[in-house]
């Protein structure tokens, strides 16, 4: 039985280590030909080394499947153009791209420097945008030319960027610009065949290692089955990569364990309209009524 992906050239931003690793065995497993793209560096985005993308390659190519190791900074333009013709280049083309990279540089707001805002935001948003950016201008030739396109796009939220994490205002923040990304890019690029989609996972990796190591099996899930561990979250990412979720598009899913939920965002709440200019007393005594009517939001991460 071929796999689900069988034929599909598949890029992986971030797969190194961790969940892109994961998402980038999963679909060698379904048949995809894989560009494994990793910078190597540290978990606060420290130092370089080609080793962890030639690593996953050579294990993808070793259980019989395709793959090349690519380690440019696709936070660059240069890397980011780099990477689309690496895929198109060795193996004839490009159906999905799944945006993973990221790091960390976790502090609580009057202690973050500009220069950790200025990474993260840099490896997690431009990071999404630039590879995006060139895969979309790919697919929109391909459109042009008259050639069929089946493509998509699994951006990498998190819980963080939903409701926020204290000490992660700039995770937070950049996470919750992937998903407004998401639904711009899903709205855009549909006439081209491209649908988008972002995943808010949570998993055991080199960033949450602390935060998941003691993580036990829910009441009723077999006390064998690894909650945390990245590999669970990859085969909801493989079927929106595939060609299988057409229909699918500007569509934020969390995922843990065995759980996925389709994640629901701002729309119109309780609303009160005077037809005419509020005065401050008023608009506040407006304001308090309206939100005995509406729903409590979910609470920050760190914050209970």
């Amino acid at each position: 039985m071929s796999g689900l992906c069988e034929g599909r050239v598949v890029i992986v931003t971030g797969a190194g280590r961790g969940l892109g690793r994961a998402h980038a065995l999963a679909f060698a497993e379904q048949g995809a030909r894989v560009v494994v793209n990793d910078l190597g560096v540290a978990p606060d985005g420290a130092g370089r080394s080609r080793g962890p993308a030639q690593s996953v390659a050579d294990e993808i190519r070793a259980a019989g499947g395709e793959a090349v190791a690519h380690d440019g900074d696709i936070a660059t333009t240069e890397g980011a153009a780099s990477l689309i013709a690496t895929a198109v280049e060795r193996f004839g083309a490009l159906h999905t791209l799944v945006n993973n990279a990221g790091f960390l540089r976790d502090r609580m707001l009057v202690n973050l420097d500009e220069d950790d805002w200025d990474a993260v935001m840099r490896v997690h948003l431009k990071g999404h945008f630039l590879p995006l950016k060139h895969a979309a201008a790919y697919w929109r030739a391909e459109a042009k030319a008259g050639r069929e396109v089946a493509a998509r796009v699994v951006n990498t939220s998190s819980g963080a960027g939903l409701l926020g994490s204290v000490g992660q205002g700039n995770y937070s923040a950049a996470k919750a610009g992937i998903v407004g990304l998401t639904l711009v890019a899903a709205a855009e690029l549909g006439r081209y065949g491209v649908r988008v989609n972002a995943i808010a996972p949570s998993a055991r990796t080199r960033m949450t290692e602390t935060t998941f190591a003691d993580a036990m099996a829910a009441p009723g899930e077999d006390a064998a089955f690894d909650a945390m561990a990245p590999e669970n979250v990859s085969p909801l990412v493989v079927w929106l990569g595939s060609a299988g979720s057409e229909g699918v598009t500007g569509r934020v899913f969390e995922t843990e364990a065995g759980r996925i939920t389709v994640m629901e965002g701002w729309r119109a709440g309780p609303t009160i309209d005077k037809g005419a200019r509020w005065t401050p007393r008023e608009a506040g005594t407006a304001a308090l009524k309206l939100l005995t009517e509406a729903q409590t939001p979910g609470a920050v991460y760190g914050s209970r």
